[in-house]
């Protein structure tokens, strides 16, 4: 027996039309159907999904303020990481830096979510 993919990771979000924002506006990510009751949004990345549920009331907090890739966070890989670099920032999203070395960042969504994006 062996796990042979990874095929969807669940986050927790407040505010529906905000995370549609940041996910399917500002990252560009494609939206697929779901035919589940509760409120939520499903993107597709090529064999991977992640799935958007609401909690109302959500409250993250990060245990390293410094360094977020030390936090909970899911990755995300890019063509153009610079580009993807100003579109969250004109959109007033933090990004902060790798500090390994290679190119990628870190930044949150309107929750305080934390998504590494790496160019590949």
């Amino acid at each position: 027996m062996k796990i042979t993919n990874c095929l969807h990771t669940a986050i927790l979000i407040s505010d529906l039309e905000k995370a549609e924002k940041f996910y399917g506006k500002i990252l560009g990510l494609e939206k697929v159907d779901r035919s589940l009751k509760y409120p939520g949004i499903w993107y597709q990345i090529g064999e991977y999904q992640i799935h958007l549920m609401v909690h109302p009331g959500l409250q993250i907090s990060l245990a390293n303020g410094e360094k977020w890739g030390r936090n909970p966070h899911f990755a995300l890989g890019t063509d153009n990481l610079n580009e993807l670099i100003g579109r969250l920032q004109s959109h007033g999203h933090p990004v902060q830096m790798s500090q390994s070395g290679r190119a990628a960042c870190f930044t949150k969504d309107f929750d305080g979510n934390v998504i590494e994006i790496n160019q590949v």
